[in-house]
Protein backbone atom coordinates (compact mmCIF):
# COMPACT_ATOMS: atom_id res chain seq x y z
CA UNK A 1 0.00 0.00 0.00
CA UNK A 2 1.06 3.59 -0.61
CA UNK A 3 1.35 6.20 2.13
CA UNK A 4 0.65 9.63 0.60
CA UNK A 5 1.61 12.64 2.72
CA UNK A 6 0.58 16.21 1.95
CA UNK A 7 2.22 18.69 4.31
CA UNK A 8 0.80 22.20 4.23
CA UNK A 9 1.59 25.25 6.31
CA UNK A 10 -1.27 24.53 8.72
CA UNK A 11 -2.07 20.81 8.52
CA UNK A 12 -0.46 17.61 7.29
CA UNK A 13 -2.66 14.94 5.72
CA UNK A 14 -1.79 11.23 5.62
CA UNK A 15 -3.73 8.95 3.28
CA UNK A 16 -3.37 5.25 2.53
CA UNK A 17 -3.98 4.06 -1.02
CA UNK A 18 -4.57 0.34 -1.51
CA UNK A 19 -4.19 0.41 -5.28
CA UNK A 20 -7.87 1.01 -5.93
CA UNK A 21 -9.03 3.62 -3.43
CA UNK A 22 -8.05 5.55 -0.33
CA UNK A 23 -8.93 3.40 2.66
CA UNK A 24 -7.99 5.93 5.36
CA UNK A 25 -7.18 9.63 5.67
CA UNK A 26 -5.96 11.45 8.78
CA UNK A 27 -4.97 15.02 9.53
CA UNK A 28 -2.49 16.44 12.05
CA UNK A 29 -1.23 19.96 12.74
CA UNK A 30 2.01 20.72 10.90
CA UNK A 31 4.93 21.01 13.33
CA UNK A 32 8.53 20.95 12.13
CA UNK A 33 9.66 19.86 15.61
CA UNK A 34 7.64 16.62 15.50
CA UNK A 35 10.01 13.66 15.26
CA UNK A 36 9.74 10.52 13.16
CA UNK A 37 9.03 8.52 16.32
CA UNK A 38 6.17 10.84 17.29
CA UNK A 39 4.68 10.53 13.81
CA UNK A 40 4.84 6.74 14.06
CA UNK A 41 3.20 6.54 17.50
CA UNK A 42 0.32 8.67 16.24
CA UNK A 43 0.04 6.91 12.89
CA UNK A 44 0.35 3.35 14.20
CA UNK A 45 -2.42 4.02 16.73
CA UNK A 46 -4.75 5.13 13.95
CA UNK A 47 -3.77 2.15 11.81
CA UNK A 48 -4.77 -0.18 14.64
CA UNK A 49 -8.02 1.65 15.32
CA UNK A 50 -9.07 1.38 11.68
CA UNK A 51 -7.84 -2.25 11.47
CA UNK A 52 -5.55 -1.41 8.56
CA UNK A 53 -3.38 -4.51 8.51
CA UNK A 54 -1.74 -4.53 5.10
CA UNK A 55 1.85 -3.32 5.03
CA UNK A 56 2.86 0.05 3.65
CA UNK A 57 5.31 -0.60 0.84
CA UNK A 58 5.78 2.87 -0.63
CA UNK A 59 5.45 6.55 0.22
CA UNK A 60 5.31 9.92 -1.48
CA UNK A 61 5.54 13.35 0.13
CA UNK A 62 4.47 16.81 -0.96
CA UNK A 63 5.51 19.53 1.47
CA UNK A 64 5.34 23.31 1.41
CA UNK A 65 7.27 23.32 4.70
CA UNK A 66 10.84 22.17 3.93
CA UNK A 67 11.80 21.65 7.58
CA UNK A 68 9.34 18.78 8.08
CA UNK A 69 10.58 16.70 5.16
CA UNK A 70 13.59 15.21 6.96
CA UNK A 71 11.54 13.67 9.78
CA UNK A 72 8.90 12.41 7.35
CA UNK A 73 11.61 10.70 5.31
CA UNK A 74 13.04 9.15 8.48
CA UNK A 75 9.54 7.92 9.35
CA UNK A 76 9.21 6.12 6.04
CA UNK A 77 12.72 4.70 6.10
CA UNK A 78 12.79 3.61 9.75
CA UNK A 79 9.29 2.24 10.21
CA UNK A 80 8.09 1.29 6.72
CA UNK A 81 11.43 0.36 5.15
CA UNK A 82 10.86 2.47 2.05
CA UNK A 83 12.49 5.51 0.52
CA UNK A 84 9.77 8.08 -0.15
CA UNK A 85 9.47 10.12 -3.29
CA UNK A 86 9.50 13.85 -2.52
CA UNK A 87 7.72 16.06 -5.05
CA UNK A 88 10.01 18.85 -6.20
CA UNK A 89 13.21 16.85 -5.78
CA UNK A 90 15.28 15.96 -8.84
CA UNK A 91 14.58 12.23 -8.48
CA UNK A 92 10.80 12.72 -8.56
CA UNK A 93 9.72 13.10 -12.19
CA UNK A 94 6.49 14.75 -13.33
CA UNK A 95 4.42 13.62 -16.33
CA UNK A 96 4.86 17.11 -17.83
CA UNK A 97 7.46 19.54 -16.43
CA UNK A 98 6.28 23.05 -15.47
CA UNK A 99 6.89 25.89 -17.88
CA UNK A 100 7.84 28.92 -15.78
CA UNK A 101 10.66 31.46 -15.58
CA UNK A 102 14.14 29.97 -15.29
CA UNK A 103 15.17 29.46 -11.67
CA UNK A 104 11.60 29.53 -10.36
CA UNK A 105 10.75 26.96 -7.70
CA UNK A 106 7.10 25.94 -7.95
CA UNK A 107 5.39 24.84 -4.75
CA UNK A 108 5.02 21.03 -4.62
CA UNK A 109 1.32 21.32 -3.78
CA UNK A 110 0.74 23.29 -6.97
CA UNK A 111 2.55 20.70 -9.08
CA UNK A 112 0.53 17.89 -7.49
CA UNK A 113 -2.77 19.74 -7.99
CA UNK A 114 -1.84 20.30 -11.63
CA UNK A 115 -1.26 16.59 -12.20
CA UNK A 116 -4.46 15.59 -10.41
CA UNK A 117 -6.55 18.25 -12.11
CA UNK A 118 -5.29 17.42 -15.59
CA UNK A 119 -5.99 13.72 -15.11
CA UNK A 120 -9.62 14.34 -14.14
CA UNK A 121 -10.51 17.38 -16.23
CA UNK A 122 -7.95 17.75 -19.01
CA UNK A 123 -6.02 20.88 -19.88
CA UNK A 124 -6.98 24.56 -20.06
CA UNK A 125 -7.76 24.46 -16.38
CA UNK A 126 -7.63 26.77 -13.37
CA UNK A 127 -7.25 25.00 -10.03
CA UNK A 128 -8.27 27.15 -7.04
CA UNK A 129 -6.89 25.79 -3.77
CA UNK A 130 -8.25 27.20 -0.51
CA UNK A 131 -5.36 26.65 1.89
CA UNK A 132 -3.25 28.85 4.14
CA UNK A 133 -2.82 30.81 0.92
CA UNK A 134 -5.46 30.86 -1.80
CA UNK A 135 -3.68 29.74 -4.96
CA UNK A 136 -4.74 29.69 -8.59
CA UNK A 137 -2.86 27.19 -10.78
CA UNK A 138 -3.09 27.46 -14.55
CA UNK A 139 -2.80 24.13 -16.39
CA UNK A 140 -1.96 24.23 -20.11
CA UNK A 141 -3.46 22.08 -22.86
CA UNK A 142 -0.84 19.34 -22.39
CA UNK A 143 -1.03 19.29 -18.58
CA UNK A 144 1.91 21.57 -17.83
CA UNK A 145 1.79 24.03 -14.96
CA UNK A 146 2.36 27.42 -16.61
CA UNK A 147 1.94 29.84 -13.70
CA UNK A 148 -0.76 31.22 -11.52
CA UNK A 149 -1.68 33.53 -8.67
CA UNK A 150 -1.06 33.50 -4.92
CA UNK A 151 -3.42 35.45 -2.64
CA UNK A 152 -3.70 35.50 1.17
CA UNK A 153 -5.76 32.65 2.57
CA UNK A 154 -9.13 33.28 4.16
CA UNK A 155 -8.11 32.44 7.73
CA UNK A 156 -4.87 34.35 7.32
CA UNK A 157 -6.84 37.44 6.34
CA UNK A 158 -9.16 37.03 9.33
CA UNK A 159 -6.20 36.75 11.68
CA UNK A 160 -4.58 39.87 10.21
CA UNK A 161 -7.87 41.79 10.56
CA UNK A 162 -8.19 40.79 14.20
CA UNK A 163 -4.58 41.63 15.03
CA UNK A 164 -4.62 45.01 13.29
CA UNK A 165 -7.94 46.18 14.73
CA UNK A 166 -8.19 45.67 18.50
CA UNK A 167 -11.97 46.02 18.60
CA UNK A 168 -12.60 43.28 16.03
CA UNK A 169 -13.04 39.72 17.40
CA UNK A 170 -11.97 36.33 16.07
CA UNK A 171 -14.74 34.93 13.89
CA UNK A 172 -15.44 31.74 11.95
CA UNK A 173 -15.70 31.77 8.19
CA UNK A 174 -19.35 31.36 7.20
CA UNK A 175 -21.71 32.41 4.44
CA UNK A 176 -23.73 35.31 5.88
CA UNK A 177 -27.49 35.37 5.59
CA UNK A 178 -27.35 38.89 4.12
CA UNK A 179 -24.67 41.07 2.59
CA UNK A 180 -25.49 43.96 4.94
CA UNK A 181 -24.45 43.04 8.45
CA UNK A 182 -26.30 44.50 11.43
CA UNK A 183 -23.63 43.65 14.02
CA UNK A 184 -19.84 43.48 14.07
CA UNK A 185 -19.54 39.73 13.51
CA UNK A 186 -22.06 39.76 10.65
CA UNK A 187 -20.27 42.69 9.03
CA UNK A 188 -16.93 40.88 9.23
CA UNK A 189 -18.36 37.62 7.91
CA UNK A 190 -19.95 39.44 5.00
CA UNK A 191 -16.75 41.30 4.18
CA UNK A 192 -14.62 38.18 4.24
CA UNK A 193 -17.06 35.90 2.45
CA UNK A 194 -18.22 38.21 -0.32
CA UNK A 195 -14.79 39.80 -0.52
CA UNK A 196 -13.28 36.42 -1.34
CA UNK A 197 -16.03 35.64 -3.81
CA UNK A 198 -15.12 38.88 -5.57
CA UNK A 199 -11.41 38.05 -5.39
CA UNK A 200 -11.93 34.59 -6.88
CA UNK A 201 -14.21 35.76 -9.67
CA UNK A 202 -11.98 38.72 -10.47
CA UNK A 203 -8.77 36.68 -10.69
CA UNK A 204 -10.39 33.96 -12.78
CA UNK A 205 -11.80 36.60 -15.12
CA UNK A 206 -8.33 38.17 -15.53
CA UNK A 207 -6.71 34.78 -16.20
CA UNK A 208 -9.32 33.90 -18.79
CA UNK A 209 -8.68 37.18 -20.60
CA UNK A 210 -5.02 36.19 -21.02
CA UNK A 211 -5.80 32.75 -22.42
CA UNK A 212 -6.99 32.03 -25.94
CA UNK A 213 -9.14 29.03 -24.95
CA UNK A 214 -12.06 28.53 -22.56
CA UNK A 215 -10.82 27.64 -19.06
CA UNK A 216 -12.55 25.25 -16.68
CA UNK A 217 -12.30 26.08 -12.97
CA UNK A 218 -11.83 23.41 -10.29
CA UNK A 219 -11.83 24.12 -6.55
CA UNK A 220 -10.09 22.15 -3.80
CA UNK A 221 -9.14 22.69 -0.17
CA UNK A 222 -11.11 22.77 3.05
CA UNK A 223 -13.19 25.87 2.29
CA UNK A 224 -13.96 25.07 -1.35
CA UNK A 225 -17.48 23.80 -0.68
CA UNK A 226 -18.33 26.83 1.43
CA UNK A 227 -17.31 29.35 -1.22
CA UNK A 228 -18.97 27.32 -3.96
CA UNK A 229 -22.27 28.27 -2.31
CA UNK A 230 -21.70 31.89 -3.28
CA UNK A 231 -20.72 31.55 -6.94
CA UNK A 232 -21.46 29.39 -9.98
CA UNK A 233 -17.86 29.76 -11.14
CA UNK A 234 -16.64 26.25 -10.30
CA UNK A 235 -17.10 23.36 -12.70
CA UNK A 236 -16.24 20.86 -9.95
CA UNK A 237 -15.20 20.56 -6.31
CA UNK A 238 -12.40 18.06 -5.74
CA UNK A 239 -11.83 17.26 -2.05
CA UNK A 240 -9.10 14.68 -2.72
CA UNK A 241 -7.35 16.36 -5.65
CA UNK A 242 -3.93 16.64 -3.99
CA UNK A 243 -3.93 13.02 -2.83
CA UNK A 244 -5.06 11.88 -6.27
CA UNK A 245 -2.16 13.81 -7.80
CA UNK A 246 0.30 12.18 -5.39
CA UNK A 247 -0.88 8.70 -6.40
CA UNK A 248 -0.51 9.58 -10.08
CA UNK A 249 3.02 10.95 -9.62
CA UNK A 250 4.04 7.87 -7.64
CA UNK A 251 2.67 5.57 -10.35
CA UNK A 252 4.39 7.58 -13.08
CA UNK A 253 7.76 7.29 -11.36
CA UNK A 254 7.33 3.54 -10.84
CA UNK A 255 6.35 3.01 -14.47
CA UNK A 256 9.29 5.03 -15.80
CA UNK A 257 11.93 3.72 -13.39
Amino acid sequence: MLLAIDCGNTNTVFSIWNGVRFIATWRIATDHKRTADEYFVWLSSLLMLTKTEAAITGAIISSTVPRVVFNLRVLCDRYFNCRPLVVGRADCALPVPPRVDAGTIVGPDRLVNTVGGFDRHGGNLIVVDFGTATTFDVVDTDGAYVGGVIAPGVNLSLEALHMAAAALPHIDVAKPLRAIGTNTVACMQSGVYWGYIGLIEGIVRAVRLERSQPMKVIATGGLASLFAQGTDLFDAIEDDLTMHGLVLINTYNKDTA
